[in-house]
């Protein structure tokens, strides 16, 4: 029987949206994507990346589950974007020097801590495409991220309305990422983002052949984000 080939499917990808107390509510951590990104460089993200064929093996031995892939990529996403270490006694701060993945594997978090709060699945037509699960976590109060200054450069602690202020969609900000921001809008507490649950939605139409999911870029970054389905660095 002849093979019929077509299109690429999307590439597997995680994010993770890191929250914690405010005195006026939560707030979230975003990077910027760096100058010299091949993709999206400039726009403002959640850590996460593509996933790496190692993923399943850590996967197996954090999660003792290899399907658990997405949700290891978004502990060593966040681990080598951000400096910080998802453990079982809460998110911490990377030691200087430490081995990031050394951190997690003396005592590795549950899958219960790491909630999955969506699901973006880029359509067929889009030119760079990602299948990308949002994952969400809890940080303590003064938690700080450490940026590594590749990929990722700043990093920061922001109410999601002021995000959505000072950022205009499709101009430094995708889809994705938009409009998960403006659900974590709504949320009061830490508790509430855990709880979230944001359903995938197209975007509005007007202005997204600005976004560079829209105008065909290569797709080869490792941190990655895409618009009317998926993002990986969300």
């Amino acid at each position: 029987m002849e093979r019929a080939d077509g299109p690429p499917g999307p590439q597997p990808a995680a994010t993770v949206v890191v929250a914690r107390p405010a005195p006026d509510g939560v707030e979230v951590l975003v990077l910027r994507r760096a100058a010299g990104s091949r993709f999206a460089p400039g726009f403002v993200v959640f850590p996460g990346g593509v996933l790496d064929p190692g993923d399943s093996e850590l996967a197996a031995r954090w999660f003792g589950d290899p399907s658990e892939a997405s949700r290891a990529c978004a502990v060593r996403e966040l681990a080598e974007e951000a400096g910080l270490v998802a453990t079982a006694s809460g998110l911490r701060e990377r030691e200087p020097g430490a081995d990031l993945l050394a951190a997690v594997e003396g005592s590795p978090p549950p899958a219960a801590a790491l909630p999955e709060m969506a699901r973006w699945i880029a359509p067929a037509f889009m030119s760079v495409r990602f299948d990308a699960r949002f994952f969400a976590v809890a940080a303590p109060p003064g938690t700080s991220a450490r940026p590594d200054r590749v990929e990722i450069d700043p990093a920061w602690w922001s109410r999601p309305a002021v995000v959505l202020a000072e950022h205009r969609l499709y101009e430094s900000i995708m889809w994705p990422t938009f409009r998960t921001l403006e659900r974590l809008a709504d949320c009061s507490s830490v508790e509430d983002v855990l709880a979230l649950r944001v359903e995938q939605e197209p975007p509005p139409m007007p202005g997204r052949g600005r976004s560079p999911e829209w105008r065909g870029q290569g797709a080869g970054a490792g941190s990655l984000e895409a618009g009317s389905g998926t993002e990986a660095s969300a």
